[in-house]
């Protein structure tokens, strides 16, 4: 039950990137009071496909701006396609000008934890 109530917080989350923006796993995972733990915000987006509501689990890579999380897509590029439809681009598996398209929620949003 606490794993489920945390993968849903982390779907709020998500949910609120602006499209042509990344974050990172930590980002979210400090964001949220569980700095440690991206990890575990790692297995949500694994996860992220059988949820109900569309999560746009593209938007988070890992600390460097690496597509770490691609091989959980349909096909071998498509995290990369769906990215680059939002006009990031990628070479090598790497967001070029990642600090330019980081979205960090700390900054961003408010929290009500």
């Amino acid at each position: 039950m606490e794993k489920d109530s945390f993968f849903n917080r982390v779907y709020s989350v998500v949910r609120l990137i602006p499209e042509g923006r990344v974050t990172s796993y930590g980002a979210i995972a400090e964001y949220l009071g569980t700095k440690g733990s991206a990890r575990m915000v790692g297995w949500a987006m694994n996860a992220s496909h059988t949820h109900v509501i569309r999560i746009p689990a593209h938007r988070v890579v890992n600390r460097n701006g690496l597509l770490t999380g691609k091989h959980h897509f349909s096909g071998t590029k498509i995290m990369q396609q769906l990215l680059e439809n939002e006009g990031i681009e990628v070479v090598d598996d790497q967001i070029v000008g990642f600090d330019k398209v980081f979205w960090d929620p700390a900054k961003e949003l408010t929290i009500d934890n």
